[in-house]
């Protein structure tokens, strides 16, 4: 039986359970056209494809429902995303747990699963350090509408969390990643491929967040693919890490 938070938002029984959800694209990720069903089918897709942040913010539910709010302060994982995730599809989050570590599979209704994998860690450790490479510009985001406390609830997740706690939800630490990609990398159309995700600390919503960006890494497959490591911080705490990579420019 599964028990009820307490008021930290951790939870006694630790074992992610199955939860599945109605995939859906949140307003505005129609700034990228392959979230659009114009975009996607220009792109040759059948139809929209979903925000991969939208997939991982997903992904993270089953694990932050049974681990609580410790994986959001200090956890991390990495999310790679196999095959699109599309407008409307019935999405199962299915985990398979690993002592301290647990990889929640997406399983839609389309052939060749699971779409996307997130394998996650109770403790993601210390930020590495950023690599040398293109240094981006900075830049300085207020952590509230798309960017804050209820972007699972507007992506059809009722799990209150976040806003209870007045906290970030912890896909706005990719989905800042993404706007990096969107303002200063990709050229037309990209996509989201993987990203490894450290937590260092909960992050109050309305701050601001202050986000350094360096490209180290950039080469061909299947379009050209950019690697950016990524550092969030907010009121000169480090929040969250990353190591993101995209398709910037599709063939």
């Amino acid at each position: 039986m599964r028990e009820a938070p307490d008021e930290r938002g951790k939870l006694l029984n630790t074992t992610p359970a199955e939860w599945t959800i109605i995939a859906q694209n949140l307003p505005e990720h129609a700034r990228n056209p392959i979230h659009t069903d114009a975009g996607a089918q220009a792109a040759g897709f059948p139809r929209a494809l979903v925000a991969g942040v939208t997939t991982y913010a997903y992904l993270t539910h089953p694990i932050v429902a049974a681990w609580g709010i410790d994986w959001v302060r200090s956890g991390g994982g990495e999310v790679r995303f196999r095959r699109p995730v599309f407008d409307h599809d019935p999405l199962r989050c299915v985990p398979v747990v690993d002592g301290d570590a647990a990889q929640i599979n997406a399983i839609t209704d389309e052939p060749d699963q699971p779409r996307a994998v997130l394998r996650a860690v109770r403790e993601a450790g210390p930020a590495p350090a950023m690599r040398p490479g293109e240094t981006l510009a900075d830049k300085h985001i207020p952590l509230d509408g798309e960017w804050g406390s209820d972007y699972g609830v507007r992506a059809g997740d009722d799990f209150a969390l976040y806003t209870e706690q007045g906290i970030v939800h912890p896909a706005v630490w990719p989905a800042l990643a993404n706007h990096v990609v969107h303002t200063s990398v990709a050229r037309g159309s990209w996509i989201h491929t993987r990203s490894i995700v450290r937590h260092h600390a909960a992050a109050p919503a309305g701050a601001i967040a202050d986000v350094r960006s360096v490209v180290v890494r950039r080469f061909e497959s299947h379009g050209e693919r950019a690697v950016l490591d990524v550092r969030i911080e907010v009121n000169g705490v480090l929040v969250a890490s990353l190591e993101h990579e995209a398709i910037v420019a599709l063939p």
